[in-house]
């Protein structure tokens, strides 16, 4: 039997109607039996600030940080902002990684898939996040990479895929990064 993993989804995009959204639980759809995949919502954690944490986090900080402590891997979808991670996702891995020294995200292998409506599907967010994660001990999912455009012309009304390919596309995505996620296991004693 295969071991499972549970994976935490953490969304750039705090609207409920986010194409970023709707990628993740496309992804959630298609993920091969072994990942369990669950969103892990951003937009209620107060601005990360040290004399806030000295006085004792908010309980939204708690939450989320035992959120991602409790995954065995993160899975970050995200749309681009003025070519770069919204504020919002930059927010969320400030507050996971503090206290210093404690940080929730060390060691989780990561993935990334950046959704955009423009056609280099936030190419720039995409590799602003791999430069955080990097310094967050996350292994991040090298190939393939994802950066998807037309975002608005993916989805229907339900949430489902019509584009072409798109798809495949993401079932190849999630499957690579349930490899990508053994792999890492093994490599790791403590798991």
């Amino acid at each position: 039997m295969a071991q499972r993993f549970r994976v935490a989804v953490v969304v750039g995009s705090l609207r409920r109607e986010s194409i970023n959204r709707k990628a993740a639980l496309a992804l959630s759809r298609l993920a091969p039996d072994n990942l369990d995949l669950e969103l892990v919502e951003i937009g209620d954690l107060p601005l990360y600030d040290e004399d806030v944490e000295a006085a004792g986090p908010p309980e939204a900080w708690t939450r989320f940080r035992e959120n991602i402590a409790r995954a065995d891997a993160v899975l970050f979808v995200s749309p681009e902002y003025n070519r770069s991670v919204p504020g919002a996702l930059k927010n969320a891995i400030d507050v996971g990684s503090r206290p210093y020294g404690k940080s929730a995200w060390a060691g989780k292998p990561a993935a990334i898939m950046t959704v955009s409506p423009g056609a280099i599907g936030g190419f720039g967010a995409n590799h602003h996040l791999r430069q955080s994660l990097v310094f967050l001990d996350m292994p991040v999912l090298q190939q393939p990479e994802a950066y998807v455009g037309d975002g608005f012309n993916l989805f229907g009304e339900d949430g489902t895929i019509t584009k072409d390919g798109t798809e495949a596309f993401f079932k190849k995505f999630i499957e690579a990064f349930a490899r990508w996620i053994e792999r890492t296991a093994k490599d790791d004693p403590a798991r």
